[in-house]
């Protein structure tokens, strides 16, 4: 007998882009759904968004992609800053507001990102957690197409997406910015797909680089860097440009206006690199986010993989850093450190430190002698607005730092709408402004002054001087609702079912690999490391009450009867909450990709 799943209903707070309405699974009858679990924190999210694009635009009479948005920050709960964000990454299809996670729940979502695929009879028939899907998604929905309109199930015609009207002004959520040797100032407009050169006053436009839409040449640019001038001269270009939708590196000539490209082969990263020096121009990049000149590189926050890579502009390579892409927090000598969506860098000025605004751990980190450190931060779940000794002080997804030539730092703590500075020297943080709109990079001046990128009030701003307060801020704690597991031996199983029409390559050794890892380490008595099989047997401290289980699994896959079949990696990194408790299942499945069938 045939099992089915009814797919549960979209009961969330509020919904975008539907010109006001609330829509139901009845108003969606006929149509096969992609529903989009994402917070838009998230860079493995946003891949998802870029993912989704092409398929909505192909089968979109017969396609629609509901988001529904599951916070995991205490910001991304406020309704005005989701409606920022789902214009901010241009998405253009209905999004409900999942603020209470009860959608998350009822279709057991474990991941961020996570799809589930609803027939047009209004059954759930696959779920998959992680990027990587595009392609296992199109033959799923070709085969929809054809059962359903064998059956006369299918309804073609427009979706219920109604676009919001188009903005105006000079900026559209700039990301970065640097002070250009003439004083102007360079800013990614990433909304906009450009870069813009303001006066110094940061008002006044001089030119814009790139047409303004996406892909020409620009997509959501990022971060940005200046080259010494000895560098410059013979790498032909003198800024270096994170084109980050676009997993690429530009070369920006400010004295001619001409843009090249430089790095990235513009396919995202898929699979590990090793420590080797590779062809700039052929490597995979994912997600570049800002750049900074250090250790006589360009040092990349590739926050895609969680990762720092390095680009070296005259030999034209590029390698790893900095981290194993393992998305949590762990220091200790370079590469072997993990970090979580790394997004803001800054070389101190003498050139000794380079420090990190380790975003999805609300960190500020930093590398010194080959080693990296953190000042600020505890991990991927804790965060907050408080001040005082570096041990206790939290932050919120900060997004950009600055290195003070005093030798504190200040950071753009980005979802506290705030500017916060630490002083090595002491060992506190302070705020130094806030009720600031999203700030997403800070840039000190050559006059002293400082620059914050005020990126959901679409402009710059200047900082008074010499404000510096405490704040007895909120502590605050990913409330993600936990796994409840027994003490003892658990069996973990990552379910992993090929999309149609692909199977598991083995032609290059086993394809599946998962890595189990333990925050705190003593919540895991055995089953950590490295294994090539999906099903595993950990033992959970009975001492240990809480914690978080890292687990990061992929599975390879290949076309099916094709000449010259594509292959294909799935991917996806959970960090599960887990309570021990003594009435809880001894078995924890998480759904790499799964189909009802």
């Amino acid at each position: 007998m045939e099992f089915r799943v009814r797919a549960p209903e979209l009961k969330g707070r509020g919904w975008l882009n539907t010109g006001g309405k609330a829509l139901t699974l009845a108003d969606l009858r006929g149509k096969i759904l992609i529903l989009d679990f994402w917070t838009f924190c998230c860079i493995n999210c946003l891949h998802v968004l870029d993912e989704l694009r092409p398929i909505e635009e192909k089968y979109g009479d017969a396609v629609v992609v509901i988001g529904v948005h599951s916070p995991k920050f205490e910001h991304e709960r406020d309704p005005v800053a989701l409606a920022a964000a789902v214009e901010r990454y241009g998405v253009h299809h209905p999004v409900v507001d999942d603020g209470d996670m009860h959608v998350w729940q009822q279709y057991a979502a474990k991941a961020w990102p996570t799809l589930a695929v609803v027939d047009p009879e209004g059954y759930l028939v696959a779920s998959m957690a992680g990027e990587g899907h595009a392609e296992g998604l199109s033959r799923l929905i070709d085969e929809l197409i054809t059962t359903h309109e064998a059956k006369g199930t299918l309804h073609r015609g427009d979706g219920p997406y109604v676009p919001p009207p188009a903005p105006e002004g000079l900026l559209r959520f700039p990301g970065k910015v640097i002070e250009l040797p003439s004083g102007n100032l360079l800013v990614s407009d990433s909304a906009r797909h450009s870069l813009v050169e303001l006066t110094p006053d940061g008002e006044t436009l001089v030119r814009r680089i790139g047409s303004g839409v996406r892909g020409e040449p620009f997509s959501e640019p990022q971060g940005l860097v200046q080259l010494p001038p000895r560098v410059a001269e013979v790498a032909g270009y003198d800024v270096v440009v994170a084109d980050t939708v676009h997993h690429q590196l530009r070369g920006f000539n400010t004295a001619t206006g001409e843009v090249t490209l430089v790095a990235g082969s513009g396919r995202p990263w898929r699979s590990a690199v090793d420590d080797h020096a590779h062809d700039a121009l052929a490597a995979d990049l994912s997600s570049p986010w800002d750049l900074a000149w250090f250790d006589e590189k360009v040092i990349i926050a590739m926050a895609g993989i969680h990762q720092l890579w390095w680009f070296d502009p005259i030999k034209r390579t590029v390698g790893v850093y900095a981290g194993t892409t393992v998305e949590a927090l762990r220091d200790g000598p370079i590469p072997d450190v993990w970090m979580a969506q790394p997004s803001g860098l800054s070389a101190s000025v003498e050139g000794k430190r380079l420090w990190i605004a380790d975003s999805e751990t609300s960190a500020l980190r930093w590398v010194e002698d080959g080693v990296m450190h953190t000042a600020v931060g505890q991990g991927l779940f804790d965060f907050g607005h408080v001040d005082g000794p570096a041990a206790e002080a939290l932050f919120q997804h900060p997004l950009g730092v600055a290195a003070l030539p005093d030798g504190s730092v200040l950071v753009a703590d980005t979802y506290n709408g705030a500017v916060r500075r630490f002083d090595p020297a002491s060992g506190e943080v302070s705020t130094v402004d806030s009720g600031l709109a999203e700030p997403s990079d800070v840039l000190a001046l050559t006059d002293g002054t400082v620059v914050v990128v005020e990126s959901a009030a679409h402009r710059l701003t200047r900082l008074a001087p010499g404000v510096v307060r405490r704040v007895d801020g909120e502590r605050h704690k990913t409330e993600r609702p936990p796994s409840h597991l027994a003490p003892g031996e658990v069996t973990l199983d990552v379910i992993f079912t090929p999309a149609p029409g692909q199977k598991l390559d083995s032609q290059f050794g086993s394809p599946v690999r998962l890595v189990v890892s333990a925050s705190p380490a003593e919540l895991l008595l055995a089953g950590e490391g490295t294994t090539t099989d999906l099903s595993r047997k950990i033992v959970l401290n009975p001492d240990v009450p809480k914690g978080v289980l890292q687990v990061v699994a992929q599975a390879a896959t290949c076309d099916v009867d094709a000449e010259f079949g594509a292959c294909h990696l799935t991917r996806q990194d959970w960090g599960v909450p887990i309570v021990i408790d003594p009435a809880g299942p001894d078995r924890l499945p998480l759904i790499l990709r799964g189909l009802d069938a």
